[in-house]
């Protein structure tokens, strides 16, 4: 019998056409998506992919079984969702993937309200980055996943998931309350081109962000520091080691030491959620997608 798991990472590499495509996707290494087609291929009893120059490309049988494999998929996806819309109610698990201050600001709030409107329904959050969660929704490790973009640089949403807005999340500039520009009532992020900055982890798509925007300004970011979480990175401002851009959403105390700063340029996230659009029939898929709405209204 054919495994789901193998034939969603045969369906990976059709749609990515690649094998570090579809391990970028998938969020495996490439030895990962290699192993899974070498036993597919046993399962078969056939090649699915050939040599092209240095990559690969898929055979005759393998474009035949991904198509197939796509079909199962989605199958899988309408079997569950009339499963649960058979007894009318949302039930059973619900798998979200959340960003860290999406985590703080959003799921408290639409969990209690899921909770007790759906007694039945256990739902599971991941805490998760954006680009890592969309990954999971699509292979199927998770259900649904929250995500952002900034207004002037999108996050591609793959073509098979579906996405509904929930909130739009201003950023301030963070200072040290030192800092000679403090004491102004807003700020554009070129008038602090000869900063340090503290910035995010290399490769998160808040990181390109900031030097994808400041390069569009004309402004080479110096990055003198980088740290995950929001509050780390106001501790630095407070030592005067840099300043920093920071989102609302689930932002908590601002040190005492730090002045938080709108921004002229209107900067701000787009938050939203994504599942799979086979799913979007599903009870819980429906009533997860309100409390999160509802929560980010009372934003």
């Amino acid at each position: 019998m054919l495994n789901l798991e193998r034939l969603r990472t045969l369906d990976a590499l059709a749609r990515h056409g690649s094998v570090s495509g579809a391990a970028g996707g998938l969020h495996v290494t490439t030895s990962a998506v290699s192993q899974q087609m070498a036993k597919l291929e046993r399962e078969v009893g056939q090649p699915l992919l050939a040599k092209n120059g240095r990559g690969v490309r898929l055979t005759d049988a393998g474009r035949l079984l991904a198509d197939h494999a796509a079909r199962i998929i989605s199958q899988v996806e309408l079997a569950q969702a009339d499963v649960e819309a058979q007894r009318g109610c949302a039930v059973g698990e619900l798998r979200i993937g959340a960003f860290p201050t999406a985590m703080r600001g959003l799921l408290p709030r639409a969990l209690g309200t899921l909770r007790a409107a759906h007694p039945e329904l256990r739902a599971m959050v991941r805490e998760r980055e954006p680009e890592e969660s969309m990954a999971a929704v699509v292979r199927g490790d998770l259900d649904m996943a929250l995500a952002i973009d900034w207004h002037n640089k999108r996050m591609p949403v793959p073509a098979e998931l579906s996405r509904a807005h929930l909130l739009d999340d201003a950023a301030d500039v963070a200072v040290p309350a030192g800092h000679p520009l403090a004491g102004r009532a807003e700020i554009s992020l070129g008038d602090l081109a000869d900063e340090d900055w503290i910035s995010w982890n290399e490769g998160q798509f808040c990181h390109e962000w900031l030097v994808f925007t400041l390069r569009g300004m004309g402004v080479e970011p110096r990055i003198a520091h980088i740290a995950e979480e929001h509050h780390t990175q106001l501790a630095f401002v407070e030592a005067g080691l840099g300043v920093c851009v920071t989102p609302r959403l689930g932002r908590g105390p601002v040190p005492p030491g730090v002045r938080l700063l709108p921004a002229v340029d209107t900067v701000r996230r787009h938050v939203y959620v994504v599942w799979r659009t086979d799913a979007g029939r599903r009870p819980s898929v429906r009533a997860a997608v309100a409390a999160l709405q509802e929560a980010a209204a009372a934003v």
